[in-house]
């Protein structure tokens, strides 16, 4: 018998799932792809069963073809300010309202209104950014448009407790997955009195490696742990082996989100920073847009992002090269501006796939250097060595634009799905078959090669940063008199 884990990312485009032993090594993975719901502008959804379904076909997957007599624990990482309303009984009463929906920017206005630079200070350590994708927001939102659906929500969970929920039926988070909800002792009660219903509707706290409960009878692995999971950002942090101060991240999927560990604070706009937990303080950056901004240029190409990299790998950097913006559903950090739009600048006729690829691969390399630079000023240090993992690291051609153009080098992680990586670490330790983070991190995260920032393309990537800046400051009046009708 084996001793194994599994670990599940709930993720923006898709659910993955990895099936480890104790010594890291990958027995099993799983990977099913999930619609975006787009009914009209800014709106972003998704279908919870799509999330359960997929979570349900990797369990059994792997029980089919996997012995898991010897499986300790099961953990869910998920996308977080991702919203599931659901009734008494645990069904949603609506579609889910993800990150990317910028509906809730009005209500966010008016809460973050009501909020001064010093209560934040105070709960958060710093400027916490309340904006459209806060739970707040989310359940004044719904409250003001559908107060029929409001009345029948008896809670609003993330993706993963959802998925926990179904999977034992018990109802309950985590603080650090309650960003911008909490303190150092729990829900800020005066915050959350300016939601009516807000304290009611949010579930309990516990610890990312709590046992929440274990599986149903009738569900695949049924009896086995299940933990109570961390956001992605975390799961993914933990899945790239960071795990003491001076460590640092860059989790490219959907999104790009940059992390560094750090217990000293410096306040910074744009810098989301979590309550301490276990000794590590994190700091985020997380951006609009990464891998989506490929992905919607090879839809309008009818192209993969695999076969754009392949394009760009036969090109090379220049400043004839055009700029991009990919905010194409606005940006977060660090300018968290729900306005801004993308765009492509300086086009001209000798412009081809192939070199407009490049901008948006630049450009979505620019925005994880901006993020950087809000996190090197929020934690007093700059990283010597960036952990990289997800989706848009297997491309070493976009890898290789990330550690030029941010002028540090990035090691990438050898099992690309570090959230599940590290959500299946996190039941490990719940269930007790791993003694210690530190050690867990250490002895199962492994690397496959460390990108090395190229002295050639530093003066070009930094002027042609600078440009991007410039774009970004030059169109955000207009993007914001457009936004305002």
């Amino acid at each position: 018998m084996v001793a194994t884990l599994i670990g599940i990312d709930v993720g923006t485009t898709a659910t993955k799932a990895v099936l480890i032993d104790l010594g890291g090594n990958r027995l099993a993975e799983f990977s099913r792809a999930h619609p975006m719901l787009r009914s009209g502008p800014g709106a972003a959804e998704q279908n919870p069963a799509d999330w359960t379904a997929s979570v349900l076909e990797a369990l059994a997957g792997f029980a089919a073809a996997n012995d898991l007599s010897g499986l300790a624990g099961i953990g869910i990482c998920s996308q977080v300010n991702t919203h599931v309303f659901v009734d008494g009984s645990g069904r949603p009463v609506r579609n889910a309202i993800t990150w990317q929906d910028g509906r809730a920017a009005s209500d966010a206005l008016a809460i973050d209104s009501q909020v001064s630079g010093a209560e934040k200070l105070a709960w958060f350590g710093g400027p916490v950014p309340i904006d459209a994708s806060h739970a707040l927001s989310r359940i004044a939102y719904v409250a003001r448009t559908e107060p029929e659906i409001f009345a029948r929500t008896r809670h609003v969970l993330l993706p993963k407790d959802h998925v926990v929920m179904h999977l034992t039926g018990a109802v309950g988070s985590d603080p650090i997955s309650a960003v911008g909800l909490v303190d150092h002792r729990g829900y800020v009660a005066p915050l959350l009195g300016l939601v009516p219903r807000a304290a009611e509707l949010l579930p309990p706290l516990h610890s990312f490696t709590h046992v929440a409960g274990r599986v149903r009878a009738g569900l695949p692995c049924a009896g086995v742990p299940v933990v109570v999971g961390a956001m992605d950002a975390w799961g993914g942090m933990f899945g790239l082996g960071l795990s003491t101060d001076g460590d640092a991240m860059l989790q490219s999927g959907t999104s790009e989100i940059a992390g560094s560990i750090s217990a000293k604070v410096h306040p910074t706009e744009g810098v989301v920073l979590f309550p301490d937990y276990e000794g590590i303080r994190m700091h985020a950056a997380p951006t609009q847009s990464g891998g989506a901004a490929l992905q919607w240029f090879g839809g309008v190409l009818g192209r993969s992002p695999g076969e754009l990299s392949a394009l760009v790998g036969a090109t090379e950097p220049s400043a004839a090269t055009a700029i991009f913006l990919p905010h194409l559903q606005g940006e977060r950090a660090p300018i968290w501006d729900s306005a801004t739009r993308g765009v492509f600048a300086r086009l001209d006729g000798s412009a081809d796939a192939a070199t407009m690829a490049r901008a948006v691969m630049e450009g979505v390399a620019f925005s994880v250097r901006w993020a950087f630079e809000a996190l090197e000023a929020s934690t007093g240090r700059r990283p010597a060595v960036v952990n990289i993992g997800g989706g848009g690291s297997r491309s070493d051609v976009w890898t290789q634009i990330k550690a030029d153009v941010l002028g540090m080098p990035l090691r990438r992680a050898a099992i690309a799905d570090s959230a599940a990586m590290g959500a299946a670490l996190l039941a490990g330790l719940g269930c007790g078959a791993l003694e210690s983070l530190e050690a867990a991190v250490q002895s199962l995260i492994r690397y496959d090669r460390t990108f090395e920032p190229r002295d050639a393309y530093r003066a070009l990537y930094d002027s042609q940063y600078g440009k991007f800046r410039e774009l970004y400051d030059t169109l955000r009046p207009f993007n914001a008199s457009y936004a305002a009708g």
